[in-house]
């Protein structure tokens, strides 16, 4: 019965090289990504974007060529090292970008200028005229055109930006409008003030809680295995409580309502009775089914105790993998950075200046090279995509090279390493694959997201209505995928082959067994669910206990805020690795229970608690068949073995 499957597993028998079309393609890709940025430097967009130039298009700090019919262009700037905006508060929300003239300057105002005459006591003294270049300093208060040459006053203390030459308002209020979300938050600008005093008065206190949290999350990989079983109980016995407290309460407030309804003839109190009726049934409704489940799902629960079992196991011999998330988040960290300095580049670049409405200069884009913009955030997405796969393939091929070797004592020195190296030199292009899959179903979502938050209050409920229909089918898509291509990364770790074979392989498996995987994917996720809880709980906890002794004299909701979510993150980057080794596990565990059945020559690859499940649901099985057929059910087994 065996033979007759399509094709047999052969767990790490041989390696070849997969999707190498894909690898290329990807090169290629790469390749368009560094000419992006060779070509922005090459523009001058770079010198533009540190040094930052004024609206003639002169670049500060450096001698520059004419524009013909650009007034003030050309003009050696050497000594005026700083950008200065007449007028920094002025900001165009539609484009991004502060509409107003900007020169170049040798000093930013350190201090406050209230009037003309500050101004021109400014630039007699520090030299920098804040006017533009028409005017002498001495022409300020007597010239008509200064109204409009000079900074709008009170000119506000500034101080320039580190690395990037342009005077910044050191007040930032100014920049509410900017922040339209934290506009109500920003007006009373000494609440901010107090908020970041807490913070940076807190912040030994707030290092020492996320050092903490850190801690706590390698703990509970540890001990997670030994507690697996308390956590199900703990949750399922939460779960009944939850569902049965909250139907007993929603009846019992139905028919107090119904007592004193006698007094109360009103349409609302009529109308509020039937919202309770309409809510106490349907939470009834709700609890059946949830035993329902959890009566079908009770065996299956086992085996999801057995694989955190054998998880907890796989971080004592593979402790290398508990710092997988560390690097993966540093080379995305370096990958952003990277892109992000390049879009700046791209926001200055463009080889000739164009002189705009008001007969300054802009400098853009000509021709097809505005398509770049498009080309870079793909490369965002696509790379980003293929870091996260890589992290995947890289678990996958460790959790399975510990999974199918027999004899722990043989496994390699750093089964991390060897499943990198397995990786590098023959997987990368199913890696591409599957991340340019992902990237093609979230660029539709993202593009659709765009346009919702374009319409907001233009279009009918309709429209939005359907477009929130699509965003939402994309996203479940793309969560589908996710699973999909991980469990393809997989099969593609233990059999080689070619990303759309393993996928089909891995797809087959996942169906046959359905019930087991809903069983692992809700009990499990609930159960690494709870743990983040406990983490950010503990740290939340602890949090208060030190901050409440410095209640006096700052406000110390922000620093436990920073706190909680800096101990989230924490906890979701070190048991989504988790999470990542159990699903790894079941589906080898189900590719060693699918081929293999213990007998001579078929011998079970897994672990002593999987054969243990193993047996206890044979043993199950056997006698649930005493009833009826109970012969055919043990026979199977042993046909299997005969045909060996």
């Amino acid at each position: 019965s065996h033979k007759s499957s399509k094709r047999e597993w052969k767990p790490l028998e041989d390696h070849s090289c997969t999707d190498v079309p894909w690898l290329l393609l990807f090169i290629l890709f790469c390749i368009g990504m560094g000419f992006i940025c060779g070509f922005s430097i090459a523009t001058g967009a770079a010198a533009r974007l540190l040094s930052g130039y004024d609206s003639y298009g002169n670049i500060c700090g450096q001698k520059n060529v004419k524009v013909e019919g650009i007034v003030n262009s050309g003009l050696d700037l050497t000594h005026k090292k700083y950008v200065f905006f007449l007028d920094p508060c002025n900001i165009d929300l539609v484009h991004q970008k502060i509409k107003s003239i900007a020169l170049c300057v040798s000093a930013c105002p350190r201090k406050e200028l209230k009037t003309l005459a500050d101004i021109q006591k400014f630039a007699e003294i520090n030299g920098s005229s804040l006017c533009s270049y028409e005017l002498q300093p001495s022409e300020y208060t007597t010239d008509p055109r200064a109204a409009k040459l000079c900074p709008k006053y009170p000119v506000p203390e500034s101080a320039p930006i580190p690395f990037f030459h342009r005077c910044a308002p050191v007040n930032i209020s100014c920049y509410a409008k900017f922040a339209e979300a934290l506009i109500t938050f920003v007006s009373d600008s000494s609440v901010l003030h107090r908020l970041i005093s807490g913070v940076m008065t807190s912040k030994e206190i707030i290092m020492g809680l996320c050092l903490l949290s850190l801690v706590l999350s390698m703990i509970l990989m540890v001990i997670i295995r030994y507690i697996s079983r308390v956590l199900v109980w703990i949750l399922t016995i939460l779960v009944i409580l939850g569902s049965l407290g909250g139907t007993g309460v929603l009846w019992w407030l139905y028919a107090k309502q119904r007592m004193s309804a006698g007094a109360l003839e009103t349409q609302i109190a009529k109308d509020n009775l039937q919202a309770l009726l309409i809510y106490a049934i349907a939470a009834t409704v709700f609890t059946v089914i949830l035993f329902l489940i959890m009566l079908i799902m009770r065996k299956r629960v086992a085996l999801t105790i057995a694989l955190f079992h054998v998880a907890g196991k796989v971080f004592i011999h593979l402790p290398l993998l508990v710092f997988q998330p560390f690097w993966t988040f540093f080379v995305l960290i370096l990958f952003w950075t990277y892109w992000i300095t390049v879009l700046l580049f791209l926001g200055t670049t463009g080889k000739h200046p164009v002189p705009n409405e008001e007969g300054f200069v802009e400098f853009r884009m000509a021709g097809p090279l505005k398509y770049m913009w498009w080309y870079h955030v793909v490369g965002l997405i696509w790379i980003s995509e293929f870091i996260l796969a890589c992290q995947q393939m890289t678990v996958a091929g460790a959790v399975v090279t510990y999974y199918f070797t027999r004899e722990k004592r043989n496994l390699p020195f750093t089964p991390i390493l060897a499943s990198v190296n397995r990786l590098v030199c023959y997987h990368l292009g199913t890696v591409a694959k599957g991340s340019f899959i992902i990237t093609l179903v979230k660029i539709p979502r993202m593009i659709l997201m765009y346009i919702h938050t374009q319409l907001k209050g233009k279009e009918n409920a309709c429209a939005r209505c359907m477009l929130k229909a699509c965003i939402c089918c994309l996203w479940c898509l793309e969560k589908c995928l996710t699973y999909l291509n991980q469990n393809a990364y997989t099969a593609t770790a233990i059999n080689s082959t070619n990303f759309c074979t393993s996928a089909k392989d891995a797809f087959v498996i996942l169906v046959e067994n359905a019930l087991r995987v809903a069983a692992i994917n809700t009990v499990g996720d609930f159960m690494l669910f709870l743990g983040k809880v406990l983490i950010v709980c503990s740290t939340g906890l602890a949090g208060i206990m030190l901050l409440n002794y410095q209640r006096d004299y700052t406000i110390w909701v922000l620093p436990l805020i920073i706190v909680c979510l800096f101990a989230f993150l924490v906890a979701h980057c070190f048991l989504s690795i988790y999470e990542m080794v159990v699903d790894v596990l079941f589906l080898c565990f189900a590719i060693d229970t699918k081929y293999n059945d213990g007998s001579p020559g078929r011998e079970f690859y897994m672990d002593k608690v999987l054969m243990e499940f193993v047996e206890n649901s044979k043993k199950s099985m056997k006698e649930a068949g005493r009833g009826g057929g109970a012969e055919g059910r043990e026979l199977k087994p042993m046909v299997g073995a005969d045909e060996e």
